[in-house]
Parts: structure tokens; sequence; C-alpha cells
């Protein structure tokens, strides 16, 4: 099986996190937290970064690795590296994407998440709530 290798920044502002709703694809109107593909010769935290800039049109802060999620979907293998991230500048603007929430704790379960990220958020949970 065919292994995708990628990367996803966890933003929190305010006890807040930050989730996209895929605008193309296969699992288009999914929710996911941002991200996408490392390139050859790219650290994780530099691809997030580039990533993000590309997408949202903002300048992240990559913190500690949250949990490196391994998830066989029916087409192929998904390796993706999940990052705490804090936003330095920029306004997250939605290039790609056709929505987007700041969720709080309690409101993480009020979209519909990608099979994959659904394992991130169970974490993210227990994060949350010892901040």
């Amino acid at each position: 099986m065919n292994t995708i290798e990628v990367v996803a920044a966890i933003i929190t502002h305010n006890d807040q996190v930050f989730a996209t709703q895929r605008g193309y694809g296969e699992f288009k109107d999914g929710w996911e937290f941002p991200g996408g593909k490392m390139e050859p010769g790219e650290t994780p935290q530099q691809a997030l970064v580039r990533e993000i800039r590309e997408e949202l049109d903002t300048e992240i802060e990559v913190g500690e690795l949250m949990e490196t999620i391994e998830y066989d979907y029916p087409k192929f293998h998904l390796t993706m590296h999940c990052f705490l991230c804090t936003i330095r500048s920029g306004d997250l603007v939605l290039k790609e994407h056709e929505a987007a929430r700041w969720l709080t704790k309690e409101e993480l379960d009020d979209v519909d998440w990608l099979p994959a990220d659904i394992k991130v958020v169970e974490k993210l949970k227990i994060v949350l709530a010892s901040s």
C-alpha cells in the first residue's frame, strides 16, 4: 500500500483550535487540521510553515510534535505528523478550504472530522484539558 506522509498544524489561540473544511478532492467537506505533504529535503517543520503560508497566507510558529498518526485509508496509508502551532502574523485567509472555525474544547465534536483527524482530536481534548 502506498504511504503518504503529511504534516498538520494544530493552531491554538486563547484555548481554541483552528479547523478547516476541505474544498476539493476525495474528502471534500470533511474537517481537518491544515497542512499538507512534505517536499523532498524539507523537515516537517519547514513543510508546515510553507503549507500554512500557501494555504492560509499566515506565518506560524511551529512548536512541539503532539503526535504522529498512522491511519489506513482504503487506497493508501497515511502518516501524519501533528505539531502544536501558534500564529506569528497573518489573518488565516482561506485559499484552498471552503470553511474554517475556531473551536473550543467543548466544540471539537461539532464538526465532521476526517477519520485520521479524529484520533488527533481525542488527544487534543486531553492536551487542552491540562493547559
